[in-house]
């Protein structure tokens, strides 16, 4: 089994839902956000996301689109990406690493290179955004041999045929988009969303984790009565912010973390 397959089974025994956090690499600097992520486990991470430094960040609403500004202006590139990821494993090799974001990085890059740069690196998954599934091949193919699992996105608007398509093919868990706009700008709510998991899931036996809209710990706590996993990305990388700007510290990244996983229970 895969170390997401691993977590999601031990979630499931335990039983709770998993939280997933959201960083971008190198935001603010490398040496600051490896400090982060080498610690996110540790205060309560089951799942990370590592947010793929770029330009044209256009899924993501102001606060992500900040980091990745931030990121490339502190010389991040996938080289050095690639490499928190390993330094990252010299001393945690359970906890499961997801690399989000753009696929522009990743053709510059080459996608053979990448898949099996990302996986040697410790890499566990893959979600692009931008890149759907009927156009994806040229990543699918090369991500899937070298072991990747590919994460594909469902939104409130994707209807049954469209299920279809992103379930072919997909593997590791779902990211339910649970608000029709861009990260960080709208609330979601879980009731709501309830009769769409439930259809979700007489289609899909893979877990369901529900990002976009989840700001609060009372957001993530009302989230997990419905979904296999919650993401939390805005309201972690905006008191990353706070560090560039001289008002934060790591240490509140790790107590919002905290607070965040006692919130799941």
């Amino acid at each position: 089994m895969s170390r997401i397959a691993d977590r999601f089974a031990d979630l499931k025994k335990r039983p709770r839902a998993g939280l997933i956090t959201f960083i971008t690499a190198c935001d603010p600097d490398r040496k600051t956000s490896q400090a982060i992520l080498n610690d996110l486990p540790k205060n309560g991470a089951d799942i990370i996301e590592i947010g793929m430094p770029f330009s044209d960040p256009m899924a993501d609403g102001p606060a992500i689109q900040l980091s990745s500004r931030r990121a490339l202006n502190a010389g991040a590139s996938m080289k050095n990406t690639l490499q928190m990821v390993r330094s990252f494993r010299v001393t945690d090799a359970k906890t499961p690493v997801v690399l989000m974001g753009y696929f522009n990085p990743i053709y510059a890059y080459g996608t053979e290179r990448f898949a099996n740069d990302a996986r040697e690196s410790g890499v566990d998954g893959l979600i692009v955004v931008d890149l759907p599934p009927e156009e994806d091949q040229e990543l699918s193919d090369p991500a899937r041999d070298a072991g990747l699992d590919l994460i594909r996105l469902v939104t409130p608007t994707t209807d049954d045929d469209r299920l279809k398509t992103i379930l072919a093919g997909a593997s590791g868990f779902l990211y339910y988009v649970s608000i029709a706009g861009v990260t960080g700008t709208m609330r979601a709510d879980a009731e709501q969303l309830r009769p769409r998991l439930d259809h979700l899931r007489k289609m899909t036996s893979l877990p369901v984790a529900v990002g976009f809209g989840i700001k609060t710990p009372q957001d993530a706590a009302s989230m997990s009565r419905i979904a296999d996993a919650v993401v939390v990305g805005s309201t972690i990388v905006e008191t990353i912010a706070g560090i560039a700007g001289g008002a934060k510290t790591p240490q509140d990244v790790a107590a919002q973390v905290q607070t965040l996983a006692k919130a799941l229970g």
